[in-house]
């Protein structure tokens, strides 16, 4: 899936594309991932709709460099305004793992308004970031050093981790490869570094005032988020309701394509 369009931000250039043609569409990816993850979804719904997919800043094929802001601050900002670029008006927005976190903080902060917000798997409640992610936060500038082969393969096997049936090799070394390289390894050490709990927990206390519908997915067998998590944010949201993908880990629109479409077009107009 090609990203041809461009966005420039203070902090650097946002890539993006647009498929098909009808009541529009944003798919937001999480972290480490790319809109890549949403290719088989985005490419069944541009049959029927206008579909938005882009690559978070700094992450991607967006532009990666030192001293970027790419927080989750950051990107709820940079959503907010790529709406306004594309001419969006309460378009439907699905969003999935550190994506919902930013689609929640660009309709709740900056007045993104949406016609309605699908959440997959998303980071939205405390406690969050797991062990290995808050020793990289602490010590991200030793991670950056690390061995080209080294950082690769710890990657390897962290990305791997999010699937429950397992990836297919190529989609392993697609979701890797943007994250090697002289711009890719501290990229991936920074996005870590730069986010934690505290850009949730300054919208949590929100959650009962959204107003729009939200659907709340959660891949069931998701060892990074379990699905407790999703029918506590079900709870949290009026008129929320929860919806369980069996056999499906955190990258669950990879390991259940059919099922999480089903939930999306159920979802859609």
């Amino acid at each position: 899936m090609d990203l041809p369009e461009e966005f420039v931000t203070p902090d650097g250039v946002v890539r993006w594309a647009r498929l098909g043609a009808g009541p529009p569409v944003v798919l937001l990816h999480g972290t480490p991932f790319s809109s890549y993850v949403w290719q088989a979804i985005a490419t069944n719904l541009a049959a029927d709709h206008e579909v938005y997919v882009w690559d978070m800043l700094g992450y991607g094929r967006s532009e990666m460099r030192p001293g970027q802001d790419v927080s989750l601050s950051a990107q709820g900002r940079i959503f907010a305004d790529l709406l306004a670029e594309w001419g969006l008006v309460r378009p439907h927005v699905v969003a999935h793992d550190f994506g919902g976190a930013v689609s929640l903080r660009a309709h709740l902060l900056h007045g993104a308004e949406y016609a309605a917000l699908a959440l997959f798997d998303p980071v939205a409640l405390a406690p969050w970031g797991s062990p290995f992610f808050k020793l990289v936060q602490e010590q991200s500038a030793v991670f950056e050093r690390l061995p080209g082969n080294l950082h690769a393969a710890l990657v390897r096997e962290y990305v791997s981790s999010a699937s429950s049936p397992g990836l297919a090799p190529e989609v392993l070394e697609e979701l890797v490869r943007p994250w090697t390289g002289e711009a890719g390894q501290p990229a991936f050490y920074r996005q870590i570094a730069q986010n934690d709990q505290r850009f949730t927990d300054e919208i949590e206390h929100r959650y009962g005032d959204i107003a729009i519908p939200v659907t709340v997915c959660w891949g069931a067998d998701d060892e990074w988020i379990p699905p407790v998590r999703g029918e506590q944010l079900a709870n949290a949201i009026p008129g929320a309701a929860l919806h369980l993908i069996p056999g499906a880990g955190h990258l669950v629109q990879v390991d259940a394509p059919g099922p999480v479409l089903d939930l999306v077009r159920k979802f859609l107009p």
